[in-house]
């Protein structure tokens, strides 16, 4: 019986494709948490996944220079898409993202309607904090990440050029539609300062 669930799982990883990640829950309909458990353990052991984090497993892609590492923003959109979970980028990680910093946060901090919690990923974490329901309002993830960067800067530091830099990252928005009806819904001080009106 173990045989047959440790082929099932390694069968579905590989079916699955390069760049992956992997937790216990992925296999829930096994019923079998301590098997799948030991299984992700041994597969790591033979070098066919790679442990991100504690629990994290990732199907590595690899190319003729090694194995191909996702970036934590990576890492960190599909623990939240295992969550069912949407998340922000939020501080130093939005400003970072957005190409307005070139500091690279120790911690990359998102904002989440889901369970609030810390993942280490070698020498950096990744920091999912409670966002209050007006954060998740927006229906672009560029404007969300905008706002998210903006309220970072703060209101009385934000010069214009940076102005000037984030009504370009928005111009790139293929859907021009949705920006307008995100800028609509946006803090008054952050639509005054991006008057896109």
């Amino acid at each position: 019986m173990s045989q047959i669930l440790s082929k099932e799982i390694r069968n579905r990883i590989t079916i699955n494709g390069e760049g992956k990640l992997y937790m216990v829950s992925d296999f829930a309909d096994l019923n079998n948490d301590a098997l799948v458990t030991r299984v992700l353990s041994r597969l790591e052991k033979e070098q066919v996944l790679m442990r991100i984090a504690q629990g994290i497993y990732l199907y590595p892609s690899k190319n003729r220079f090694g194995v191909h590492k996702p970036s934590i923003d990576t890492i960190a959109k599909a623990i939240a898409e295992k969550d069912k979970a949407r998340i922000i980028p939020s501080g130093l990680t939005a400003l970072n993202i957005l190409g307005l910093s070139t500091q690279v946060p120790m911690n990359a901090v998102y904002l989440t309607n889901a369970t609030p919690r810390t993942i280490t990923v070698g020498n950096r974490k990744i920091v999912f904090k409670n966002g209050v329901p007006r954060n998740f309002a927006y229906q672009s993830d560029l404007f969300s990440l905008v706002v998210s960067a903006m309220r970072e800067i703060g209101e009385n530091n934000i010069d214009d050029e940076t102005i000037l830099k984030i009504k370009e990252i928005l111009s790139k928005e293929p859907n021009q539609d949705i920006i307008k009806q995100d800028f609509l819904i946006a803090p008054q001080w952050i639509r005054k300062k991006l008057n896109m009106v």
